[in-house]
């Protein structure tokens, strides 16, 4: 389980009912407010039955559909006329015809991901959790196979439902592993599926907690909490224990790899749509046929399952990225357009701002500073006390809170001593300049009888510019360590502050909800949107997927603004950082072409990296034999394209799948890395019928530097027009010197 976790994101579902769309008579007077586009037009979003009993609820659900079309909440609100939601549910909103015609679209082909099923292997559920409950779910698909398991303190009759339909435990490996039984008398665990740690409550309802208005962390992020696939159904599996750490300093997450190997086999057997796994190891991983982990995901990948898996929290260093296996779908994390500004006012009325969670009250006391070489002498008892990095060494010494200035990390945490506010080195700085002034002019302070002073305001929600999209610094970065031609991370996320439930034996919950940051976080927002997309495309396979979501992915934030990557250094984000990009649920329900694979592929993969063959028939679980010539591994049939070690030239193959219209035309769009060649053939695909809805083409890259480089990045886009499918290129020059 990962160091970092994390918050519920507004999540831009792919949501369907049963509905008709009227349009209305155009109005003419529009407010300046709701004018937000001329060709709008009054339409009304039937859908039927409620779904909820709660209207507050209902119109929630009519909000979000918005905001997921219109990528705003302020928009959204500008947009809704009403909200129908006592006798039947619908809404009125002002739309163009290409925005209805996209809300039809999505409304009509899936049910909140009602037949899909999400099983998360985690730490277990927190089953009384809000986001839990079943109301509106209609019948268990009939293809469940799974079960919920009794234990300590969780009753299957009174615990699991429609929402919850399995909850398994597994600690058996673990026990055997630590040579010991289960004890919880050093800290507070559960011998069932009941999560005390609060990780795999938090993940479950991301990936599929159902609607919770109203819910905020002490005010802050306000609104309804809900899943990417809020009316899927879930399947938990535990495999993380809450232990004390090697250190004896704490509690920890423990997971056996042979309890693991267990859930997945279970899993398979359950019928399960996607696994959402927020779990990741040590560096350096080992290769996949030894590392056991990934064999268990093999498995459920060739079953048709889609394993999607936490990059780790090891950003932002180079090579970081963990979970590299080219059969997983492999989640980095990035911020929300959405920040909690703190006003800081410093004695001489400067104002500035940090971050927090601090909700108050409010604090107006004495400045003081402390660093490495201060002692005990420091009188920093009542005061503000600025700190450049970890606020550990002032915890214990009575102060009323702390200002911490560090390096980005994009982690906030609420500090339950006392109020932390985070800046960066700047804004630490300004503050610190401030407080030698009063340090360097002792003589005209004491005449004054003053002393530096501080006042920190409480920290308010801010969603929408200025804040925006970014690559969390957390989030492990590529290349890939163990296959250097895989590209990973596949795509990005939301993962940073997400609000969603916790365990409440949590200490960093409130009222059963959290904001946590992590990969951890990120995984489940997809796992939701694959479960979505699963409902509109059952017979796609993992690797289509994975595909559909790389292809379609955003490059730029809602505002617009290019992706940056936090780190020592914000740089323009590349693929190392977010893969594809971050992910665009809409534009994937209907990628127009697939970069498909089978099993065929991930063994031609085993055999370009010279495993042997006993090693790959022990993946498989049967007698294999590579093929002569061994394949490539730069013809793996990956949605991106990653050259490693480029001297002169290499030729490449990839195929493509047509799922769009039968009769499609793509030509080839080609942004060049930096000093290199990039030249595709065919560069135009012609699908004319059913039968011909698989094409290859050929890809050469040559290199004009002389020199080694590092990456330098580029694209690959098939457009017919309507459909951008668009692949990442890295590309890094390496001159071999001949002896």
């Amino acid at each position: 389980m990962e160091k970092n976790s994390l918050q519920s994101y507004k999540l831009v579902p792919l949501l369907t009912f049963s509905f008709v769309l009227f349009l209305t008579t155009e109005l003419s007077l529009l407010t300046p407010a709701r004018a937000l586009d001329k060709n709008s037009k009054v339409y009304i979003v039937y859908l039927g039955e409620r779904v909820h009993d709660e209207p507050e609820l209902v119109t929630a659900s009519h909000h979000q559909m918005l905001e997921s079309l219109l990528q705003s909440k302020e928009d959204a609100h500008n947009s809704m006329i009403y909200s129908y939601q006592h006798g039947f549910s619908g809404f009125a909103a002002l739309l163009t015809s290409s925005q209805a015609k996209k809300i039809s679209g999505l409304l009509h082909n899936t049910n909140m991901g009602s037949e899909a099923i999400i099983g998360v292997i985690d730490t277990g559920i927190w089953p009384e959790s809000k986001v839990f409950n079943d109301q509106g779910l209609g019948p268990i698909p009939k293809r469940w196979k799974g079960k919920c398991e009794p234990g300590d303190q969780f009753n299957v009759t009174i615990h699991c439902n429609k929402k919850l339909i399995g909850a398994k435990y597994y600690v058996n490996g673990l026990l055997a592993e630590m040579g010991g039984t289960f004890k919880t008398r050093t800290v507070r665990e559960f011998k069932s599926n009941r999560d005390a740690l609060g990780h795999g409550t938090h993940t479950a309802t991301i990936a599929g907690g159902s609607l919770v208005p109203n819910v905020s962390f002490y005010g802050l992020a306000r609104g309804t909490v809900r899943g990417g696939a809020p009316q899927a159904r879930i399947a938990s599996y535990k495999v993380c224990w809450n232990t004390m750490q090697k250190d004896g300093t704490g509690p920890d997450g423990s997971c056996s790899t042979a309890d693991m190997w267990k859930a997945f086999d279970d899993a398979i057997h359950d019928a399960v749509d996607v696994l959402s796994v927020s779990i990741s190891g040590d560096l350096p991983e080992d290769i996949e046929v030894d590392k056991l982990d990934f064999v268990g995901a093999f498995h459920a990948v060739s079953k048709g399952i889609p394993v999607v898996a936490a990059a780790s929290n090891e950003g932002p260093k180079a090579q970081t990225v963990a979970n590299a296996a080219p059969w997983l779908l492999t989640v980095a994390a990035t911020t929300l357009d959405r920040s909690f500004p703190t006003k800081i006012t410093l004695g001489n009325k400067q104002t500035l701002f940090g971050e927090s969670l601090f909700t108050g009250p409010e604090i107006s006391t004495g400045l003081a500073y402390w660093d490495s070489e201060s002692d005990d002498n420091v009188d920093v008892k009542g005061k503000i006390v600025l700190v450049f990095g970890s606020t550990y060494q002032v915890a214990k010494k009575g102060v009323a809170g702390v200002i911490s200035a560090q390096h980005p990390d994009d982690i906030l945490d609420r500090c339950h001593a006392f109020p932390c506010i985070y800046t960066d080195y700047e804004l630490g700085t300004d503050i610190l300049q401030y407080f030698f002034f009063f340090c360097s002019n002792q003589t005209f302070i004491r005449t004054l009888k003053e002393s530096p002073t501080v006042r920190i305001g409480t920290a308010t929600t801010l969603t929408g510019l200025p804040a925006t999209t970014k690559v969390a610094a957390f989030s492990s970065r590529g290349p890939n360590s163990v296959s250097p031609a895989i590209l990973k991370p596949d795509i990005a996320a939301p993962g940073v502050s997400i609000l969603a439930a916790l365990s409440p034996l949590n200490p960093d919950g409130h009222d059963g909800f959290g904001l946590d940051s992590g990969t951890s976080m990120a995984t489940p927002v997809v796992s939701g949107i694959i479960a979505l997309l699963k409902s509109l495309h059952p017979t796609w396979s993992p690797a289509a997927f994975r595909s559909a979501l790389v292809t379609t992915a955003w490059r730029t934030s809602p505002s617009g603004e290019p992706i940056f990557a936090e780190g020592s250094n914000k740089k323009l984000a590349d693929p190392f950082d977010y893969g594809g990009g971050l992910v665009n649920p809409e534009r994937a329900a209907n990628p127009g072409l697939v970069y498909d694979m089978g099993i065929e592929d991930y063994i031609n993969y085993m055999c370009s990296k010279s495993y042997n063959d006993s090693s790959i028939s022990r993946v498989l679980g049967k007698r294999t034999k590579c093929p002569t010539p061994k394949p490539s591994i730069l013809d793996m049939n990956l949605p991106s394209i990653t050259i490693p070690n480029l001297e002169k030239e290499v030729t490449l193959t990839r195929t493509v799948t047509n799922v769009g219209p039968i009769k499609s035309v793509y030509k080839a769009v080609i942004e060049t890395p930096l000093g290199i060649t990039l030249t595709v053939n065919p560069n135009t695909l012609v699908f004319s019928s059913e039968d011909k809805k698989v094409l290859s083409f050929t890809v050469k890259a040559k290199t004009s530097h002389k020199v080694n480089t590092n990456y330098f990045f580029g694209s690959l886009t098939w457009t017919d027009g309507v459909h951008d499918v668009k692949i990442p290129v890295s590309v890094q020059t390496r001159i071999m010197n001949k002896s």
